[in-house]
């Protein structure tokens, strides 16, 4: 019986073994980005791709931020051994764990980027010179990647709202290459997009919260030996 015992978790522990199960997480994972995302999805596949939508992309773009954290927690928490393997469970646990922490932090981002969007898309009609949009542009970068490395940390620890805003922009000076990676991540969703469409880019959705995940490891790893008991 021991024996019998012994072959089975080797069964569901090995080298093969464990990459049948990534490969299962990640479909899963994005399966449940699809149908998280779903509500945003689908008006934004049938909004004209103009200046004027911007606030209600922003508004689609709502159901982004704790679908991804979701997936955070689930990559990270998902044991990979066949004979434990739960991820849709996971997953939900994270979006329900996650749901008030990610959008206390996410609602901001989406807020001061449509601001910076809607500026800059509208130099000329405020009359202001046209080297504003550099101070814009930077500004905008930094909100960006400071909010990629507050979603990371939010999904993954539990600390106050802003202890998150402080670990965010500290952890873009002190790891800078988490934010270079998320940088050209979303350069890549953003390119897939533009020469595709939404829908390609989300098919794409588990592999871009396990590559941010591959990314945000030496923040994450140094937030949980320096910032945590």
């Amino acid at each position: 019986m021991s024996d019998t015992a012994g072959s089975w978790r080797q069964f569901g522990s090995g080298p093969l073994s464990r990459a049948t199960a990534r490969v299962y997480t990640l479909l899963v994972v994005e399966a449940l980005l699809v149908l998280t995302t779903l509500p945003g999805a689908v008006p934004l596949l049938l909004l004209d791709r103009d200046a004027s939508n911007l606030p209600l992309y922003a508004l689609c773009a709502l159901p982004v931020g704790p679908a991804v954290a979701a997936g955070l927690w689930t990559l990270r928490h998902q044991p990979l051994d066949l004979t434990d393997l739960r991820p849709a469970a996971v997953f939900w646990r994270g979006y329900r764990t996650n749901l008030v922490p990610v959008l206390r932090v996410w609602l901001p981002v989406l807020l001061l980027l449509t601001v910076e969007a809607v500026n800059l898309t509208h130099l000329a009609v405020a009359g202001v010179p046209d080297w504003w949009a550099v101070p814009l542009i930077v500004l905008a970068v930094v909100v960006t990647l400071g909010g990629v490395n507050a979603l990371v940390i939010t999904s993954l620890f539990a600390f106050r709202t802003r202890d998150v805003a402080r670990l965010a922009l500290y952890f873009l000076l002190r790891t800078p290459q988490v934010p270079l990676g998320s940088a050209l991540l979303l350069l890549a969703a953003g390119t897939v997009t533009a020469v595709a469409s939404e829908a390609v880019a989300a098919l794409f959705g588990a592999v871009f919260v396990l590559a941010l995940l591959r990314v945000a490891g030496p923040m994450i790893d140094a937030i949980g030996r320096e910032f945590t008991p």
